[in-house]
């Protein structure tokens, strides 16, 4: 479901790419929010100095509450893996937001992007596992009873499989009915101002749905880095 009208699109067909944009606009989008996101890393760091202006004021706030709250959560051993974390909800609730402006759509919407992301972080949960406990990360999959090993492996590599889907169709679903609304609301006729606060709320699922894969993503990541019993 997408916007009226969506900008880069109609750029991607000026120059002939229209059939390309139609058929991956999520793909477009995500290249326009990574650019978003380099150019905005790009001129915070441009601009840091040891008195800092409103604008480092308002990037240390938000990365050091971040860190501070994945500290809390995962302990200082995780700190380490903040980069990653704070990625993951950066992209996830920049790319929710732009959904609201109109000629935008986001890429979030589409099952492809959150699948990519929740992909990301289950592989990346084991690479943890592996790292903390090398060969002794299996541990974590035969449970505490011996005999029970083969079943509870099993149920185990069902619920990290599970835990792809959970993460991806969570978000995929709340942004995808979020933009059918607007879609509705659009169409109506004489429904200028019905949208608005549809797009009101929008804000604040963007911001839960970005946490709540952020939060997720971490405790996934405490997990593996924890000793099996």
């Amino acid at each position: 479901m997408e916007h009226p009208y969506l900008f880069f699109v109609k750029i991607f067909e000026a120059i002939g790419l229209g059939h390309f944009a139609h058929t991956y606009t999520h793909v477009v989008y995500s290249w326009v929010l990574m650019a978003i996101l380099i150019i905005a890393g790009a001129l915070a760091t441009k601009t840091i100095s040891m008195v800092p202006g409103k604008a480092q004021n308002l990037f240390e706030v938000i990365v050091s509450g971040i860190e501070e709250f994945m500290v809390e959560t995962v302990g200082e051993e995780g700190r380490w893996l903040f980069p990653l974390a704070a990625t993951i909800f950066l992209y996830i609730f920049i790319g929710n937001l732009i959904g609201i402006i109109p000629g935008f759509f986001p890429p979030t919407a589409n099952l492809n992007t959150t699948a990519s992301c929740a992909i990301v972080v289950v592989v990346f949960t084991h690479v943890i596992g592996i790292k903390y406990h090398g060969a002794k990360y299996i541990k974590h999959f035969m449970g505490p009873v011996w005999w029970m090993a083969p079943l509870i492996f099993i149920i185990e590599i069902i619920g990290h499989l599970a835990r792809i889907l959970s993460l991806s169709f969570r978000l995929f679903g709340n942004m995808m009915g979020h933009e059918i609304v607007l879609a509705i609301l659009f169409g109506l006729a004489g429904a200028f101002f019905a949208p608005l606060p549809i797009m009101a709320l929008g804000i604040f699922v963007a911001f839960v749905q970005g946490f709540v894969f952020f939060l997720l993503s971490i405790i996934y990541f405490s997990g593996a880095m924890e000793h099996a019993h």
